[in-house]
C-alpha cells in the first residue's frame, strides 16, 4: 500500500514506543494487581463464596465427612441470611453512614461530581452500551442537583473491562436526556482511587476546591475519603440510601434484591479495610 504524503504514513516508531510502555514491567504489574483484586473480590463476596463453600463441602463428604457436611450447610446458611432483607438492610447501615443532603449545604460548594459505578455492556435497545443501573441512579440524582444549585457538573469513570467509559456515557445521558450540561469528563478511571485522584488534577487546575460528591450511599464513605485524601473537600450527597418499609410479609422472604444489597455492603466492608491497610502503610 502506498501513501501520497508523510502525514498519511502510519507512525510505527511511535506505535510500537506506545505499545512498549504499555507492556512495561510497571504497567504489567498493576494491570496484573488489578485483575488479581477483582479476581479475589469476585471468589470470596456472595453468591460465589458461600457457593464454592457448600460445593467444597459436598466434595469432602467421601472422606471427612462432619467437616464435609458443616461446610455444605454453612454455605447454604451463609447465603441465605445474605438473602434476607432484613441481613441486607442491617449490612447497608453498618457501611452507609452519611445521611441525605441538606441542600442548604450546597452553598459552599464549587462543582458536583458523580461517580460511575457501572457500565451495562452491549444493550440491544439502545444499540450498544449503556449506563448501568447505580450509574443511572446516580446520573439521575446528579442532574436533579444540578438543577437545584445552577453548580457546573464533572462526570468521572473510565473502562474497566472494555467498551466505552463511564463518563461519556453519563455525558450522553445527562445532556440529553436529562438537559444538564456536563462540564467536564474524566474518562481515565477504573476505581474510587482512580477516580479521586484523577478528578482532583482537574479541579485545582481550576481553583475548585469543595465539591457536592454524588454516590451511593453504601460506598460514600470510602468515596469521601477517597477525594479527601487527594486535597478535595467534599459535601457528601448519596443515593440510594437503604430504609426498612414493606407493603407485605412477602417482601421478608429472600430475594436476590437483599442479596445484591448485601453483595454491595460485603464489598464495601472489605474495601473499606484494604483502604485502611494501604493508609496506614503510607503514613
Amino acid at each position: 500500500m502506498r501513501w501520497r504524503n508523510s502525514a498519511q504514513r502510519p507512525d510505527l516508531v511511535g506505535t510500537l514506543a506506545r505499545i512498549a510502555r504499555s507492556r512495561s514491567p510497571r504497567n504489567r504489574l498493576r494491570m496484573d494487581l488489578f485483575g488479581i483484586r477483582k479476581a479475589l473480590t469476585a471468589l470470596v463476596l456472595p453468591p460465589t463464596g458461600p457457593l464454592l463453600l457448600a460445593v467444597a463441602g459436598l466434595a469432602l463428604r467421601q472422606t471427612r465427612q462432619k467437616l464435609g457436611r458443616a461446610l455444605t450447610w454453612a454455605g447454604v446458611l451463609v447465603l441465605l441470611l445474605l438473602s434476607l432483607p432484613f441481613v441486607s438492610y442491617a449490612l447497608q447501615r453498618v457501611v452507609a453512614s452519611s445521611p441525605a443532603l441538606d441542600i442548604s449545604r450546597a452553598r459552599s460548594a464549587q462543582a458536583i461530581v458523580v461517580l460511575g459505578g457501572g457500565v451495562r455492556r452491549a444493550a440491544a435497545e439502545y444499540g450498544g452500551d449503556t449506563l448501568g443501573r447505580l450509574t443511572l441512579e446516580r446520573a439521575r440524582y446528579g442532574a436533579w442537583l444540578a438543577r437545584k444549585t445552577g453548580l457546573p457538573v464533572l462526570v468521572t469513570g473510565g473502562v474497566v473491562y472494555g467498551g466505552t467509559a463511564e463518563a461519556a456515557l453519563m455525558k450522553q445521558a445527562l445532556e440529553n436526556e436529562f438537559g444538564v450540561p456536563v462540564k467536564w469528563a474524566e474518562t481515565k478511571s477504573r476505581n474510587t482511587h482512580e477516580n479521586a485522584v484523577n478528578s482532583a488534577t482537574i479541579l485545582r487546575a481550576l481553583g475548585i476546591g469543595t465539591v457536592i460528591l454524588v454516590a451511593h450511599g453504601f460506598d460514600m464513605r470510602r468515596a469521601e475519603a477517597e477525594f479527601k485524601a487527594a486535597g478535595v473537600n467534599v459535601i457528601p450527597a448519596p443515593t440510594g440510601i437503604p430504609s426498612f418499609r414493606y407493603d407485605s410479609p412477602l417482601e421478608l422472604l429472600p430475594s436476590m434484591a437483599a442479596l445484591q444489597g448485601s453483595y454491595y455492603a460485603l464489598y464495601e466492608l472489605l474495601a473499606n479495610a484494604v483502604w485502611q491497610v494501604r493508609r496506614s502503610a503510607f503514613d
